[in-house]
Protein backbone atom coordinates (compact mmCIF):
# COMPACT_ATOMS: atom_id res chain seq x y z
CA UNK A 1 0.00 0.00 0.00
CA UNK A 2 1.11 3.59 -0.63
CA UNK A 3 0.40 5.78 2.22
CA UNK A 4 0.43 9.46 1.38
CA UNK A 5 1.65 11.08 4.53
CA UNK A 6 0.96 14.99 5.39
CA UNK A 7 3.86 16.36 7.47
CA UNK A 8 4.71 19.81 9.25
CA UNK A 9 4.94 23.10 6.95
CA UNK A 10 6.91 24.96 9.83
CA UNK A 11 5.86 23.94 13.12
CA UNK A 12 6.78 20.63 13.77
CA UNK A 13 4.32 19.91 16.60
CA UNK A 14 1.87 19.99 14.04
CA UNK A 15 2.48 16.36 12.74
CA UNK A 16 -0.23 14.41 13.96
CA UNK A 17 -0.28 10.86 15.95
CA UNK A 18 -1.78 8.65 13.12
CA UNK A 19 1.39 10.02 10.86
CA UNK A 20 4.29 9.14 13.14
CA UNK A 21 2.65 5.60 13.48
CA UNK A 22 2.58 5.15 9.51
CA UNK A 23 6.00 6.65 9.24
CA UNK A 24 7.10 4.37 12.08
CA UNK A 25 5.59 1.26 10.08
CA UNK A 26 6.74 2.03 6.39
CA UNK A 27 8.84 -0.79 5.43
CA UNK A 28 10.30 2.89 3.05
CA UNK A 29 9.73 6.16 2.66
CA UNK A 30 9.91 8.35 -0.81
CA UNK A 31 11.05 11.65 -0.03
CA UNK A 32 11.00 14.78 -1.83
CA UNK A 33 14.23 16.00 -0.47
CA UNK A 34 15.79 12.81 1.90
CA UNK A 35 17.93 15.09 3.86
CA UNK A 36 14.98 17.22 4.80
CA UNK A 37 12.95 14.48 5.70
CA UNK A 38 16.02 12.84 7.55
CA UNK A 39 15.79 15.68 9.88
CA UNK A 40 12.50 15.28 10.56
CA UNK A 41 12.53 11.45 11.35
CA UNK A 42 15.20 12.32 13.44
CA UNK A 43 13.22 15.03 15.52
CA UNK A 44 10.97 12.08 16.13
CA UNK A 45 13.76 9.37 16.40
CA UNK A 46 12.50 7.21 13.72
CA UNK A 47 14.78 5.43 11.81
CA UNK A 48 13.56 4.24 7.98
CA UNK A 49 15.25 3.68 4.39
CA UNK A 50 14.70 6.98 2.41
CA UNK A 51 14.00 6.98 -1.09
CA UNK A 52 14.54 10.17 -3.17
CA UNK A 53 11.54 10.44 -5.46
CA UNK A 54 11.27 14.22 -6.73
CA UNK A 55 10.43 15.85 -10.10
CA UNK A 56 13.84 15.57 -11.91
CA UNK A 57 14.34 11.40 -11.34
CA UNK A 58 10.28 10.65 -11.03
CA UNK A 59 10.60 9.11 -14.51
CA UNK A 60 13.12 6.10 -12.91
CA UNK A 61 12.17 6.15 -9.20
CA UNK A 62 8.66 6.01 -10.21
CA UNK A 63 8.51 2.92 -11.61
CA UNK A 64 11.00 1.18 -8.91
CA UNK A 65 8.73 2.41 -6.39
CA UNK A 66 5.65 0.46 -7.77
CA UNK A 67 7.37 -2.61 -8.52
CA UNK A 68 8.13 -2.50 -4.53
CA UNK A 69 4.63 -1.52 -3.77
CA UNK A 70 3.48 -4.76 -6.08
CA UNK A 71 5.73 -7.08 -3.95
CA UNK A 72 4.27 -6.11 -1.06
CA UNK A 73 6.18 -3.33 0.59
CA UNK A 74 4.47 -0.81 2.32
CA UNK A 75 5.72 2.67 1.40
CA UNK A 76 5.06 6.21 2.56
CA UNK A 77 4.82 9.29 0.48
CA UNK A 78 6.12 12.49 1.85
CA UNK A 79 6.59 15.86 0.81
CA UNK A 80 9.14 18.55 2.16
CA UNK A 81 6.14 20.42 3.63
CA UNK A 82 2.26 19.81 3.93
CA UNK A 83 0.76 17.24 1.31
CA UNK A 84 2.47 15.54 -1.03
CA UNK A 85 0.57 15.88 -4.59
CA UNK A 86 0.05 19.30 -4.05
CA UNK A 87 2.55 21.06 -6.60
CA UNK A 88 4.90 18.26 -6.83
CA UNK A 89 5.25 15.05 -8.88
CA UNK A 90 3.71 12.76 -6.07
CA UNK A 91 0.31 13.25 -7.82
CA UNK A 92 2.21 11.23 -10.74
CA UNK A 93 3.06 8.31 -8.38
CA UNK A 94 -0.80 8.46 -6.55
CA UNK A 95 -2.17 8.40 -10.67
CA UNK A 96 -0.10 5.36 -11.38
CA UNK A 97 -0.75 3.26 -8.49
CA UNK A 98 -3.92 3.56 -8.76
CA UNK A 99 -4.07 2.73 -12.91
CA UNK A 100 -1.58 -0.51 -11.47
CA UNK A 101 -4.51 -1.71 -8.80
CA UNK A 102 -2.40 -0.69 -5.64
CA UNK A 103 -4.33 0.56 -3.03
CA UNK A 104 -3.69 4.00 -1.73
CA UNK A 105 -4.57 6.19 1.46
CA UNK A 106 -4.14 9.48 2.04
CA UNK A 107 -2.79 10.40 5.96
CA UNK A 108 -3.98 14.31 6.53
CA UNK A 109 -2.51 16.50 7.98
CA UNK A 110 -0.94 20.73 7.54
CA UNK A 111 -1.65 22.29 4.35
CA UNK A 112 -0.73 25.83 3.60
CA UNK A 113 -3.44 26.83 0.91
CA UNK A 114 -6.22 25.77 3.65
CA UNK A 115 -4.33 27.32 6.51
CA UNK A 116 -4.02 30.61 4.12
CA UNK A 117 -7.04 30.18 3.11
CA UNK A 118 -8.05 30.54 6.38
CA UNK A 119 -6.01 33.19 8.01
CA UNK A 120 -6.89 35.52 4.90
CA UNK A 121 -10.49 36.45 5.94
CA UNK A 122 -11.48 36.47 2.88
CA UNK A 123 -14.68 33.85 1.82
CA UNK A 124 -13.98 30.19 1.82
CA UNK A 125 -17.68 28.72 0.45
CA UNK A 126 -15.84 28.90 -3.10
CA UNK A 127 -12.12 29.15 -3.63
CA UNK A 128 -9.58 28.08 -6.65
CA UNK A 129 -6.33 27.06 -6.21
CA UNK A 130 -3.77 27.85 -8.60
CA UNK A 131 -0.17 26.87 -7.08
CA UNK A 132 2.98 28.40 -7.99
CA UNK A 133 2.25 31.40 -10.31
CA UNK A 134 5.44 30.50 -12.04
CA UNK A 135 8.25 32.39 -14.24
CA UNK A 136 6.95 32.06 -18.12
CA UNK A 137 5.50 35.02 -18.92
CA UNK A 138 2.82 33.47 -20.96
CA UNK A 139 1.53 31.36 -18.01
CA UNK A 140 1.32 34.30 -15.84
CA UNK A 141 -0.08 36.55 -18.20
CA UNK A 142 -2.88 33.58 -18.51
CA UNK A 143 -2.76 33.52 -14.80
CA UNK A 144 -4.01 37.43 -14.40
CA UNK A 145 -6.54 37.34 -17.25
CA UNK A 146 -8.28 34.28 -14.79
CA UNK A 147 -8.27 36.41 -11.95
CA UNK A 148 -9.99 39.37 -13.43
CA UNK A 149 -12.79 37.32 -13.88
CA UNK A 150 -12.43 34.51 -10.96
CA UNK A 151 -15.29 35.27 -8.67
CA UNK A 152 -13.85 33.10 -6.40
CA UNK A 153 -10.94 33.48 -4.01
CA UNK A 154 -7.70 32.30 -5.56
CA UNK A 155 -5.00 30.76 -3.12
CA UNK A 156 -1.70 30.63 -5.31
CA UNK A 157 2.06 30.44 -4.34
CA UNK A 158 4.96 32.47 -4.62
CA UNK A 159 8.29 32.73 -4.53
CA UNK A 160 9.80 35.83 -2.29
CA UNK A 161 12.15 36.83 -4.99
CA UNK A 162 9.01 37.47 -7.35
CA UNK A 163 6.85 38.84 -5.08
CA UNK A 164 7.24 42.40 -5.84
CA UNK A 165 6.56 41.73 -9.50
CA UNK A 166 3.85 39.99 -8.64
CA UNK A 167 1.81 42.79 -6.32
CA UNK A 168 3.01 44.87 -8.99
CA UNK A 169 0.88 43.48 -11.49
CA UNK A 170 -1.89 43.04 -9.68
CA UNK A 171 -1.91 46.60 -8.61
CA UNK A 172 -1.99 47.32 -12.25
CA UNK A 173 -4.39 45.14 -14.00
CA UNK A 174 -6.87 45.84 -10.71
CA UNK A 175 -6.55 49.26 -11.23
CA UNK A 176 -6.76 49.15 -14.89
CA UNK A 177 -10.04 47.51 -14.30
CA UNK A 178 -11.37 50.09 -12.06
CA UNK A 179 -11.22 47.49 -8.93
CA UNK A 180 -8.32 48.73 -6.94
CA UNK A 181 -9.72 47.42 -3.70
CA UNK A 182 -9.81 44.30 -4.58
CA UNK A 183 -8.66 42.68 -1.42
CA UNK A 184 -5.79 40.21 -0.95
CA UNK A 185 -3.86 38.54 2.16
CA UNK A 186 0.00 38.02 1.77
CA UNK A 187 0.81 34.93 4.07
CA UNK A 188 3.76 34.49 5.47
CA UNK A 189 6.29 32.02 6.71
CA UNK A 190 3.00 29.62 8.14
CA UNK A 191 2.58 27.79 11.64
CA UNK A 192 6.44 29.27 12.24
CA UNK A 193 7.87 31.65 14.86
CA UNK A 194 7.71 34.55 12.28
CA UNK A 195 4.41 33.36 10.90
CA UNK A 196 2.51 36.61 9.24
CA UNK A 197 -0.37 37.69 7.57
CA UNK A 198 -0.93 40.98 6.03
CA UNK A 199 -4.08 42.20 4.80
CA UNK A 200 -5.12 45.01 2.51
CA UNK A 201 -4.94 46.06 -1.80
CA UNK A 202 -2.16 44.76 -4.21
CA UNK A 203 -1.10 48.55 -3.96
CA UNK A 204 -0.51 48.37 -0.43
CA UNK A 205 0.96 45.31 -0.07
CA UNK A 206 3.60 46.63 -2.64
CA UNK A 207 4.47 49.67 -0.56
CA UNK A 208 4.84 47.51 2.29
CA UNK A 209 7.73 45.23 0.75
CA UNK A 210 9.35 48.62 -1.42
CA UNK A 211 10.64 49.16 1.96
CA UNK A 212 11.34 45.47 3.25
CA UNK A 213 12.49 42.97 1.05
CA UNK A 214 10.25 39.63 1.03
CA UNK A 215 11.87 36.76 2.81
CA UNK A 216 10.59 33.21 3.34
CA UNK A 217 7.94 30.93 1.69
CA UNK A 218 4.19 32.86 0.82
CA UNK A 219 0.90 32.29 0.00
CA UNK A 220 -1.04 34.68 -1.80
CA UNK A 221 -4.90 35.04 -1.48
CA UNK A 222 -6.77 36.88 -3.56
CA UNK A 223 -10.06 37.95 -3.67
CA UNK A 224 -13.34 37.22 -6.09
CA UNK A 225 -13.97 39.44 -8.77
CA UNK A 226 -17.07 42.07 -9.17
CA UNK A 227 -16.11 41.94 -13.01
CA UNK A 228 -18.50 39.44 -15.09
CA UNK A 229 -18.19 38.66 -18.70
CA UNK A 230 -15.45 37.86 -21.13
CA UNK A 231 -15.12 40.97 -21.00
CA UNK A 232 -14.59 43.72 -17.98
CA UNK A 233 -18.03 45.27 -17.34
CA UNK A 234 -18.46 48.17 -15.08
CA UNK A 235 -22.23 47.69 -15.43
CA UNK A 236 -23.62 47.81 -11.98
CA UNK A 237 -25.99 45.02 -10.22
CA UNK A 238 -27.91 48.26 -9.22
CA UNK A 239 -30.78 50.16 -11.33
CA UNK A 240 -29.28 53.79 -12.14
CA UNK A 241 -31.79 55.29 -9.58
CA UNK A 242 -30.01 53.53 -6.96
CA UNK A 243 -26.91 54.93 -8.31
CA UNK A 244 -27.80 58.59 -8.62
CA UNK A 245 -29.07 57.82 -4.90
CA UNK A 246 -25.48 56.63 -3.74
CA UNK A 247 -23.71 59.70 -5.47
CA UNK A 248 -26.03 61.65 -3.60
CA UNK A 249 -25.21 60.72 -0.38
CA UNK A 250 -21.31 60.22 -0.89
CA UNK A 251 -21.48 64.22 -2.39
CA UNK A 252 -23.10 64.72 0.86
CA UNK A 253 -20.55 63.65 2.98
CA UNK A 254 -17.45 64.84 1.16
CA UNK A 255 -19.29 68.76 1.19
CA UNK A 256 -19.42 68.03 4.74
CA UNK A 257 -15.92 67.63 5.47
CA UNK A 258 -15.49 63.70 5.24
CA UNK A 259 -12.15 62.53 4.15
CA UNK A 260 -12.65 60.60 0.54
CA UNK A 261 -11.76 57.41 2.42
CA UNK A 262 -14.38 57.95 5.40
CA UNK A 263 -17.21 58.45 2.92
CA UNK A 264 -16.74 55.37 0.94
CA UNK A 265 -16.71 53.36 3.65
CA UNK A 266 -19.77 54.95 5.27
CA UNK A 267 -21.34 54.44 1.22
CA UNK A 268 -20.58 50.76 1.74
CA UNK A 269 -22.40 50.36 4.91
CA UNK A 270 -25.21 51.96 3.97
CA UNK A 271 -26.16 50.54 1.28
CA UNK A 272 -24.45 47.16 1.92
CA UNK A 273 -22.52 47.23 -1.46
CA UNK A 274 -18.81 46.17 -1.90
CA UNK A 275 -15.76 48.79 -1.70
CA UNK A 276 -15.26 48.00 -5.78
CA UNK A 277 -18.59 48.53 -6.60
CA UNK A 278 -18.76 51.79 -3.75
CA UNK A 279 -15.48 53.21 -5.82
CA UNK A 280 -17.08 52.45 -9.46
CA UNK A 281 -19.92 54.42 -8.75
CA UNK A 282 -17.47 57.46 -6.36
CA UNK A 283 -15.41 57.39 -9.83
CA UNK A 284 -18.41 57.80 -11.98
CA UNK A 285 -19.72 60.72 -10.03
CA UNK A 286 -16.12 62.17 -10.61
CA UNK A 287 -17.14 62.08 -14.39
CA UNK A 288 -20.31 63.58 -14.43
Amino acid sequence: MLYVVATPIGNLDDITMRALKTLENADIIAAEDTRHTLGLLEHFGIKKPLLSYYEHNKLSRGPELISKLKNGAEIALVSDAGMPGICDPGHELIRDCIAEGIEVTVIPGASACVTALVLSGLPTDGFIFEGFIGTDNKQRSAFFDRLMHETRTTVCYEAPHRMRKTLSELSDRFTQAGIPFRKIAVCRELTKTHEEVIRGTASEMLSRFESDAPRGEFVICIEGSTLSGAVPSHKSEHDAADEAQMREYYDSLISGGSLPKEAMKALTLKYGISRNEAYRIVKLSEEL
